[in-house]
């Protein structure tokens, strides 16, 4: 009987022993080792459950041992909303507790392209955040949020790249745009609007009409110039993407009766900048209105050859050659294009 004994107390030490292994192995494995093989980008919205998101994060396929990271996750109560990175350093707790406490990675905001109208805007911002769309426009549309006239919101915007929280509140995101763009206007930008004898709304303005005329970077100081000389002779600027702007965009050519449209965006109409910019204008046209090239220029009209630069002349009897040269090269394009 005493054999019996000693032999159940020696299986029930190994059990205990086994058992201890096991859950030191796995205590050890849980916190310690890393558990996936590559980068894994999680995007957390709020109300998601914590065990639907560890089978999205397994679906993936970059997770070692699923048993542990089903493990950890069984002890996760709440995940807070965000933006989260998963590589190949990281253990299944540090994940679970990533994901509970919201130690998030910063996304990367990306404002380019052509931004013509606040709509654009709030759609790529929702497209990049979790804010959504609606909000950023229905924000970007309330003078009391934005500090100013709503006709102004792109003279405190600048497009470029920004890093900030995937959750960042939609005031917060414009707080931080509107930061980057004030310590984009240096003092020696400041001298050099005045130098141009506008201030620096204006430039962004007169950057929006450079930018809605060409996108040919190196071109864009030589039409900078234009308009720059056409403001100091009294003439009108008439330009054509202002007319576009009336119409919001939606003409694909500008035609002569559109040239009369009642508006004090129409630089036909009226003399001077228009009230506002008309699309949110990138540092390149930026930095043209500063630093325009230094010509006697009043007109510029496309090239024939379809290469995106211009042909610009101090007459109109000069500029009326240019543009006849291009409607003859821009007729037998599309008779080319129909046979």
């Amino acid at each position: 009987m005493k054999k019996f004994w000693i032999a159940l107390c020696l299986v029930v030490m190994a059990v205990v022993l086994v058992c201890g292994g096991l859950y030191a192995y796995a205590y050890y494995y849980d916190h310690k080792v890393p558990n996936f093989t590559g980068e894994t980008d999680l995007y957390v919205y709020p109300g998601m459950e914590p065990d639907a998101l560890c089978e999205s994060i397994l679906a993936d396929g970059k997770v070692k041992k699923p048993s542990s990271l089903r493990r950890v996750f069984k002890e996760v109560e709440s995940l807070k909303p965000g933006h989260y990175r998963i590589d190949s350093t990281c253990s299944s707790i540090y994940v679970s507790r990533m994901l509970h406490l919201g130690w998030q990675t910063p996304v990367t905001l990306t404002l380019s392209g052509s931004i013509r109208t606040p709509g654009v805007l709030a759609r790529k911002i929702g497209a990049q955040m979790m804010a959504d769309s609606a909000s950023v426009a229905r924000f970007a549309a309330c003078a009391d949020s934005i500090g100013t006239d709503p006709a102004l919101l792109f003279t405190k915007i600048i497009p470029d790249s920004y890093q900030m929280l995937w959750t960042t509140p939609v005031k917060d995101i414009f707080a931080r745009l509107f930061k980057e763009r004030d310590a984009w206007w240096t003092a020696e930008r400041v001298t050099a609007a005045s130098a141009q004898g506008l201030t620096p709304e204006e430039v962004s303005t007169l950057a929006s009409i450079v930018d809605g005329e060409t996108k040919y970077v190196p071109e864009q100081p030589a039409i900078a110039c234009v308009y720059l000389n056409r403001l100091r002779t009294g003439m009108k600027l008439q330009a054509d993407p202002t007319v576009a702007y009336c119409f919001d965009y939606e003409p694909r050519r500008i035609l002569r009766w559109m040239l009369l449209t009642d508006s004090p965006y129409n630089t036909y109409m009226n003399y001077g900048l228009p009230p506002g910019p008309i699309s949110c204008p990138p540092k390149s046209c930026l930095e043209a209105v500063l630093h325009p090239d230094r010509h006697n220029y009043l007109y510029f009209c496309a090239d024939p050859s379809f290469n995106g630069s211009h042909r610009f002349a101090e007459s109109y009897t000069e500029h009326l050659v240019n543009a006849r040269a291009f409607q003859k090269a821009l007729t037998e394009r599309q008779r080319a294009n129909t046979h």
